[in-house]
């Protein structure tokens, strides 16, 4: 068995891409917790695995030289599991390409609009003082929908996002895609969505994922926000 990997965690839609991948892989693993609402991102040794205080981030012990590797951003994490093992990532040229464009598509557009539609909708409303604003929540709620208009009509002729196969594209946006309540979203008129939706969830590695310190997951005080919007 390989050495396990150093996983960088929170339960968040972003965390949940790489501990989805790293069940679906079979790859062993430790996690070390850090508290967004803590502010354990900007702790100094964090920072010199993720410079840009975010998480999650990984070091593998065993990286591709044989020395210690450390990466931050959740997709390119995902794309060197891939390459690392060689699973999830299409077995030819026109699969790594639709693998990649739907990744950059969740990386550059569906985390960021779903990630302000959370704000907007939920938390901004809730600060000390409230920020309701009515333009931001419909930017982001509309953008959001037009989104998961292009992801239904995607699976309407595919099994998965990038095909007939499961791949590190699923990965990254089923986790933001099972929170489509919180953003104020219908499935009714996306039955390939949903019939997706239900299908990546009962993958015995998302479920496992998606678990992992799971309890930790809640609403933000205030103390919390204050540490994730105003630093």
């Amino acid at each position: 068995m390989s050495t396990p990997i150093d996983l960088y965690f929170w339960p968040t839609p972003n965390g949940w891409k790489v501990s989805i991948c790293l069940e679906e892989m079979g790859l062993p693993y430790n996690t070390h917790l850090i508290n967004i609402g803590a502010g354990d991102q900007f702790d100094p040794e964090f920072l010199k695995i993720a410079p840009n205080n975010r998480m999650p981030a990984i070091v593998d012990p065993d990286g591709p030289d044989g020395a210690p590797l450390s990466i931050f951003e959740s997709g390119a994490i995902l794309q060197y599991l891939a390459r690392k093992t060689g699973l999830f990532c299409g077995t030819t040229e026109r699969q790594r390409i639709a693998v990649d464009q739907w990744l950059m598509w969740q990386m550059g557009g569906l985390g960021p609009m779903a990630g302000q539609a959370h704000h907007f909708l939920k938390y901004a409303p809730a600060m000390d003082p409230p920020h309701d604003l009515p333009y931001a929540k419909d930017r982001y709620r509309a953008e959001v929908a037009r989104l998961y208009a292009v992801l239904d009509r995607q699976l309407a002729d595919n099994a998965f996002v990038a095909g007939d196969f499961v791949s590190i594209a699923d990965f990254s946006i089923w986790g933001w895609a099972s929170l489509w309540e919180g953003q104020q979203q219908t499935l009714e008129d996306k039955p390939h969505l949903a019939r997706w939706l239900d299908t990546m969830g009962a993958r015995p590695g998302v479920q496992a994922g998606r678990a992992l310190h799971a309890d930790k997951r809640a609403d933000f005080k205030k103390e919390a926000q204050e540490t994730l919007f105003k630093r």
